[in-house]
């Protein structure tokens, strides 16, 4: 009898998962994604063709043109139709010369310091000024020294050196927007990875040029100059730079997978293709913008069709100030599009993930525990290490000005793959390709969890809800540097 009964039970067990697609059962989702990228992944190949084919994606060359044709033609190959084009215009930095003296005021002698410049520093620089150190250029030290600054150049980290967990470092271009606060004419920041290493980036917290140059210098340029104001205390900084700066039309590229039953509600998730020039970018941020385009080919490739909309953003102008971002929401506000938007996945330097940020947003860190759960049953490998803090500068920010909940995955790549930011060491020898597939197939299945939930635990706040989230997440400080805080007090 009981084995009658077993017969008959698991007779009902087949007939009812008959009425479900594979698409309503999240597990044999999962499954199908880790066994379709484990056998099937083209990230690495594409990446690769991409960082020999093209090279660096500076937005405004020639080859960020390349970049986003390339990722226009994969989309379509991938099978989706209308891949579009969302052009915006912005002021394309591209550096030339450059040249850092250090020459103790009055003398002839003097020391050449290899250095790279700083976008958006101006068009054309001939200066020289007494150097002024401020440490690690935060507002204390602005403030501590602001009878010093004024008319001269500032040495500062680029980094918090000696590192200290207890202060909460800036961005570089809110150092520099600091600099110019405090009446600064020239800003040499201070690399912190060993071994010459030269970091480059924006210095303009808008993305247009700044009114004083602004150069890096490795830790060891840094450690010279520093170690001969100890002898000589009036040492100038001589910058010669000339830079090319135009306005230009670049273009985010998009591709929209349709939802099934929620069609209106719509979840994006986006990487920057761009890249800065020093080298091919592969790390920043083509582990990124590469791993979601072979999401988008899984989805296709599988015919998965969850109840929301997906698009799949490739955002370029983000290492210019985020502008491919800025100008997506801002054409989301006019058409009121916006009210569509239900979350953003933001994918940046996030490599060999270990788990989700639910950036700040309390309400979310249960779901991602219990996808994560799944997916760790389907391999170890990932841990899921759920955190929940909210952060800046990156092509989430203009989303999450606006109160949609964003999410990231949590990286767990070698410490020596960062030390490679934005230098000239950032290339495919860095790559490695099961990470890079790891972190395909984990934020597929987060994605897929997202697009496919009866109910979002976090919503959109309203405006003043969203300003009172980043207080609370101690942002408005840095929004304020950045210019990008709205609210009057």
């Amino acid at each position: 009898m009981r084995k009658h009964y077993l017969l008959i039970f698991s007779f009902f067990i087949v007939v009812l998962t008959a009425y479900y697609t594979a698409e309503e059962q999240p597990n044999a989702v999962f499954q199908k994604i880790n066994e379709e990228v484990l056998n099937h992944s083209k990230a690495y190949s594409s990446l690769q063709q991409a960082t020999s084919t093209i090279g660096h994606r500076l937005t405004g060359s020639p080859n960020g043109k390349k970049a986003e044709e390339y990722a226009h033609q994969l989309l379509e190959q991938y099978g989706y139709k209308g891949v579009k084009y969302q052009p915006f215009e912005l002021e394309a930095w591209i550096r030339d010369t450059v040249s850092l003296e250090i020459v103790p005021k009055n003398s002839d002698n003097f020391r050449e310091i290899k250095a790279v410049a700083l976008a958006h520093s101006p068009v054309q620089s001939q200066m020289k000024g007494l150097i002024v150190d401020v440490g690690n250029g935060l507002e204390n030290d602005f403030e501590n020294s602001k009878d010093e600054v004024k008319g001269k150049v500032v040495l500062m980290n680029i980094g918090i050196l000696p590192p200290d967990k207890t202060l909460k470092n800036l961005h570089r271009s809110e150092k520099t927007a600091l600099a110019i606060k405090y009446g600064a004419t020239g800003v040499i920041m201070v690399n912190g990875v060993k071994g010459g290493v030269l970091l480059t980036g924006t210095a303009s917290v808008t993305g247009q040029l700044i009114p004083i140059p602004a150069i890096c210098v490795s830790l060891e340029g840094g450690e010279i100059i520093r170690e001969w104001m100890q002898e000589e205390p009036n040492l100038e900084a001589h910058i010669s730079m000339h830079n090319i700066s135009n306005r230009v039309t670049a273009r985010n590229v998009i591709a929209t997978l349709r939802g099934s039953k929620l069609p209106r509600e719509k979840i994006i998730i986006g990487a920057h293709l761009d890249s800065w020039d020093l080298a091919t970018g592969a790390i920043d941020n083509g582990i990124g913008s590469f791993t979601v385009l072979e999401i988008a080919r899984v989805f296709k490739a599988l015919k998965l069709k969850p109840k929301r909309t997906i698009e799949f953003v490739m955002f370029m102008g983000e290492e210019q100030g985020l502008v491919g971002s800025k100008a997506y929401i801002h054409t989301m506000l006019k058409d009121k599009s916006i009210r569509q938007l239900r979350y953003m996945v933001n994918l940046d330097m996030a490599g060999n993930p270990i788990g989700f940020n639910a950036f700040g947003r309390e309400e979310m860190v249960s779901f991602f525990t219990e996808i994560g759960s799944t997916i760790r049953a389907i391999d170890t490998t990932f841990r899921n290490s759920v955190t929940n803090t909210a952060g800046l500068h990156s092509d989430h920010q203009p989303f999450l000005l606006q109160g949609i909940p964003v999410t990231a995955p949590v990286s767990n790549l070698d410490r020596r793959v960062y030390q490679c930011y934005h230098s000239s060491c950032d290339n495919f020898k860095l790559i490695n390709k099961k990470h890079l597939d790891n972190s395909v197939r984990f934020t597929a299945m987060m994605l897929y969890a997202l697009a496919n939930a009866d109910q979002l635990p976090a919503n959109k706040y309203a405006d003043e809800q969203t300003k009172e989230f980043l207080i609370k997440q101690g942002l408005k400080n840095e929004l304020v540097l950045g210019n990008e805080w709205r609210w009057n007090e």
